[in-house]
């Protein structure tokens, strides 16, 4: 990563929230609908999430943990800026953070159920990123899940968002195709892969209507779920 996060530890929600104002929604709005899916595939694919131990990697100040801390019996992150771990466990103090060296994880083979990684493969060069997601993988059981979130560029909007963000000015954004190569590279079976995000706004309705719309290459972001 080209980008130092510790710059932005203060003021990640104010950046953020100045690429997606057009949007009519904040930080935790967009948040929030990725932990929900989150949830719901641990629930489907897993089983009970209160059984479950979760990792974060790349968890920056925190923001998605916010709205998952009570839904999993372990909830872990890591970043490689400790600013930012500083800053997560203010704002979380339920869950576990630490700083990782970005080459490997502080964490045992098979350790957790579920590790994601949220929007954070597109600050990593397509060369290291085979490398990061083998990584991942070492530290999920057998029978457990990796799961991707990364932007979906086909999305004007979103890369509209991105293009005005200040902290991606290294983005390289990847496409769901790309993601799912990453997973079966790293000996995983892909179990999903919708597009989601496809309304600036929320609701049981509109959550219905989105994951029937999954199979649409026009969502703002996607996941990539892989079994191990």
């Amino acid at each position: 990563m080209s980008v130092d996060f510790d710059t932005y530890q203060e003021r990640y929600r104010e950046e953020v929230a100045k690429s997606i104002s057009f949007s009519g929604q904040d930080v935790d709005f967009f948040a929030e609908v990725k932990a929900d899916a989150l949830r719901e595939l641990a629930r489907r694919r897993l089983g009970d999430p209160r059984e479950l131990a979760v990792l974060d990697v790349g968890c920056g100040v925190g923001v998605t943990d916010r709205h998952l801390d009570d839904d999993f019996r372990e909830l872990h992150g890591v970043d490689i800026t400790p600013g930012v771990i500083e800053q997560a466990r203010r704002a979380n103090p339920g869950v576990r953070y630490e700083v990782y060296d970005g080459d490997r994880l502080p964490y045992d083979d098979g350790r957790f159920h579920l590790a994601f990684t949220i929007c954070v493969l597109h600050h990593i060069p397509p060369p290291q990123r085979r490398a990061f997601m083998a990584e991942v993988a070492r530290v999920v059981r057998p029978g457990g899940l990796a799961v991707i979130f990364e932007h979906n560029p086909l999305n004007p909007l979103t890369r509209r968002a991105v293009d005005s963000c200040e902290f991606d000015a290294d983005a390289v954004l990847m496409p769901r195709r790309e993601s799912a190569a990453l997973l079966t590279g790293a000996g995983l079976e892909i179990v999903a892969r919708p597009y989601i995000t496809f309304f600036p706004f929320g609701g049981a309705r509109t959550r219905s209507v989105e994951r029937r719309l999954g199979w649409l290459p026009l969502g703002a972001q996607y996941f990539t779920a892989g079994r191990r």
